[in-house]
């Protein structure tokens, strides 16, 4: 027996890091409002981690989207698959030389390319697209801050990150 509607149930479970982080920075001012030389620096840090923590994950809900494109997203040891019913594929993350967000028929997709040239497209509103933000977020350089704004312009295609130049061993 639940005393919540289901509505609020899901809103909270959805919001629920978020809250805890919004705690965790609550604690923190408490112990700064006790002051002193051990509970204010202490209680900074907690503010500090605090708001970090609430700042991803408010990034990491931009990302989440209702399903409403067909598929199935798997991320599995570094691997990022997509199951569609016409296309689909996997690219290894350690591989990838260029993400870039595209919009098809108005619908954003993300775009991954391996330096082979292979490619995957994943629609951005396939189920489990959202763990995408932890999988780029893995990525060397990725600015996740560009990842959640490429989401909010009009543009066709943006490319949010490429690999970084590797620098070549000295020639004997």
């Amino acid at each position: 027996m639940s005393f919540l509607r289901p509505e609020a149930r899901a809103a909270l479970a959805r919001w629920s890091e978020g809250l805890v982080a919004l705690a965790v920075v609550g604690f923190g001012g408490w112990l700064i409002w006790l002051g002193g030389y051990l509970l204010a620096p202490v209680g900074a840090l907690f503010v500090l981690a605090g708001a970090g923590w609430g700042l991803t994950e408010v990034r990491r809900l931009r990302f989440q989207r209702p399903v409403a494109a067909p598929g199935l997203v798997e991320i599995d040891e570094g691997q990022v698959g997509y199951l569609g019913p016409d296309f689909g594929g996997y690219v290894a993350l350690r591989e990838l030389a260029e993400v870039r967000l595209i919009r098809l028929h108005g619908l954003p997709h993300w775009r991954l390319k391996q330096a082979d040239g292979q490619a995957l497209l994943i629609p951005h509103q396939a189920q489990g697209a959202a763990a995408l933000f932890d999988a780029f977020a893995a990525l060397p350089g990725a600015d996740m801050a560009a990842f959640t704004a490429a989401l909010d312009r009009p543009a066709d295609t943006q490319t949010v990150w490429t690999q970084p130049a590797r620098s070549l061993p000295p020639r004997p």
